[in-house]
């Protein structure tokens, strides 16, 4: 099992930063792929962004036009969203995500969630 728990969501003005944590616990976390899923209220969980377990490959939503930046540092086992340049429609619950496979950008890769941190950009 992994525990995944997240956090540093929180409100913030639109044009502004937030930075997300997930701390993982459990298992080796560097046997695992990370990702960082979101879910706007009355909308599906969609992929934001995902990295491979050495942190050299990622992968991102083509609709964030590299305003996000994901990393991880496995002595910490910790994987980090950077937010800027955020915008109204990025408000959403962001969910951590480990996967054993080699990269995970699909819902149905992930083995393992986090409860979610809130992100409420306001205009």
């Amino acid at each position: 099992q992994v525990q995944l728990v997240e956090s540093g969501g929180g409100l913030v003005q639109a044009g502004g930063s937030l930075r997300l944590s997930c701390a993982a616990s459990g298992r080796t976390f560097s046997w695992y792929a990370m990702g960082w899923f979101r879910q706007a209220p009355g909308k599906e969980r969609e992929f934001v962004a995902a990295l491979d377990q050495s942190g050299r490959s990622t992968y991102y939503a083509d609709s964030l036009e590299g305003r996000f930046t994901i990393s991880r540092d496995n002595a910490k086992n910790t994987v980090y969203l950077q937010m800027n340049s955020l915008k109204p429609e990025d408000t959403a619950v962001y969910y951590c995500a480990a996967s054993i496979r080699p990269i995970a950008t699909g819902y149905y890769d992930i083995d393992y969630w986090g409860k979610g941190t809130l992100v409420t950009v306001s205009s």
